[in-house]
């Protein structure tokens, strides 16, 4: 293990009273008031006395003399060969109390913002990563070696060694890449210029509603629908504009969307595995969603979630390719490689580059470079579409694990999943007066992680069960974590 380099930091302790005099006592107090503020902790070093005694311009002989008394009271400790510290064995020290209720002494006072988005971070919060939560990733067909070996290399003296600035819409050679793979993966029409690579699906959707939106627009959303999304919405003042469309089996129902809200400026849509319910956007209702915003002059958002991941049959195209010029697609790299890579795309009409450009370096200039180019290279060896082909596999077999052992071991009076054949996540609906919300905890307090859908819906419409990501757990694991969500649906049941 390389040894780390000692740089010991002067402690902050402010202004001396020279006129005072007794400058090692005022010294000593104030090395004191820095433990009391958590600034000086058990175990720190200390900067030596000489450097100490330049850096406050006093004579050593004063530093020594303030260190001696320290260590006398067992504030510090002196190692021969490694200088002075503060005590490891120091109780902490106790953070004075101030009480003053007089004016202009109360705490600043919390924004109504400050709330929402305290909300918005727990409905998407991440859940434990055990059985069901959803995007952990199976260990079995993660590519970490040959992820690993490109990024020595690609990162060493390649293009992804740290540089100036980038371009906010990513490195080319990753945005050719992309426009290469959602051309031949998902039909989607455009050139690397319209790829904006972002931190993910979540930031897509937050650029879309920044570049998209003028503050009084009106939007469709799904109900239920992403968090994530309605989320946005909500943190930004603008639920009154957000418009719930119900679902049928067929997905989104544009007609009762035209019927309530026709003159929106957006739809955000999942059409390829709806989020959470799970079903696609059949063929005929992708075509009236397109009429609609062709006649009216809007947009459609695709998030196009889960669409790598189908078990049975062909997907359905992208909606991005049947009217790519009213379309902002949505994907990213975090579900099918590593959730941590934090890296996606936008796919963008080219009427709009420069804006998602714009409002990309608002937020933060633009993405991280290396994994950029280690992604880009990985792709372009043929890795990302070996290790898809290796993950519908292995989901496969995950799905059959779960769907055999609700079937044995929960009652189907109780709960039932949703059909699907894509995805890496079911919906188990409950019975109606099973409140999901309380199958929720006592089930994380059993063990095992799902997440409640009934939150997902507007009022008044909610409809009750859970989702249960396949992820990266053993066949095993799943069937005792079924085994465990019975026993909490089977108690919850009959308290109820």
């Amino acid at each position: 293990m390389p040894r780390k380099a000692k740089i010991v930091d002067i402690p902050a302790i402010g202004e001396l009273d020279r006129q005072r005099g007794q400058l090692s006592l005022q010294l000593a107090n104030a090395l004191k008031k820095a433990l009391q503020r958590g600034e000086l902790k058990p175990g720190d070093p200390l900067p030596s006395t000489r450097t100490l005694a330049l850096s406050l311009n006093l004579a050593r002989g004063t530093v020594i003399e303030a260190f001696e008394q320290l260590i006398a009271e067992g504030f510090f400790e002196a190692l021969r060969g490694s200088g002075t510290r503060i005590a490891c064995d120091l109780a902490e020290v106790s953070r004075p109390v101030v009480l003053n209720n007089e004016p202009g002494h109360e705490p600043p006072m919390i924004s109504a913002q400050a709330a929402r988005y305290a909300e918005a971070g727990a409905k998407i919060s991440v859940l434990p990563p055990v059985p069901f939560a959803v995007s952990i990733p199976a260990g079995s067909t993660l590519p970490d070696d040959i992820w690993r070996r490109i990024g020595n290399r690609v990162r060493a003296k390649g293009p992804g060694a740290p540089s100036g600035y980038g371009s906010p819409a990513g490195a080319l050679a990753l945005r050719e890449q992309i426009a290469e793979y959602v051309r031949k993966s998902r039909s989607v029409h455009c050139s690397p210029e319209q790829v904006i690579i972002t931190a993910g699906t979540q930031q897509g959707l937050f650029l879309s509603t920044q570049v998209l939106l003028d503050g009084a627009d009106k939007v469709w959303v799904e109900d239920p629908a992403y968090p994530g999304i309605t989320s946005i919405f909500e943190t930004t003042g603008r639920q009154a504009q957000m418009i719930r469309v119900p679902l049928d089996e067929e997905g989104i129902d544009v007609a009762q969307g035209i019927a309530v809200g026709a003159d929106a400026r957006a739809a955000f849509v999942t059409p390829s595995h709806q989020y959470p319910v799970g079903m696609p956007l059949s063929m005929a209702r992708r075509m009236a969603l397109i009429d609609w915003a062709k006649t009216h002059r809007s947009w459609i958002v695709e998030d196009d979630y889960d669409s790598e991941l189908r078990y049975a049959g062909h997907p359905f195209p992208s909606l991005q390719g049947l009217a790519p010029e009213r379309v902002v697609y949505l994907g990213t790299f975090s579900k099918i490689l590593f959730p941590s890579l934090r890296l996606g795309y936008a796919v963008v009409p080219d009427i709009l580059v420069d804006a998602y450009c714009g409002a990309r370096m608002l937020i933060d200039r633009h993405p991280p470079s290396a994994d950029q180019h280690v992604l880009a290279s990985f792709m372009a060896e043929g890795h990302l579409d070996r290790h898809i082909r290796r993950m519908r596999s292995v989901y496969a077999e995950k799905r059959t694990v779960l769907i055999e052992a609700v079937v044995k071991y929960i009652p189907p009076e109780l709960a039932k999943l949703q059909p699907g054949d894509q995805g890496m996540h079911m919906v188990l609906w409950l019975r109606e007066d099973l409140q999901d919300g309380t199958v929720v905890k006592r089930a994380v307090a059993s063990g095992v992680s799902v997440r409640a859908v009934s939150p997902m819906y507007s009022m008044g419409n909610a409809k009750t069960g859970l989702i249960l990501g396949l992820g990266g757990f053993s066949d095993e694991a799943i069937v005792t974590a079924v085994r465990k969500l019975a026993a909490v649906i089977q108690a919850v049941a009959r308290s109820t």
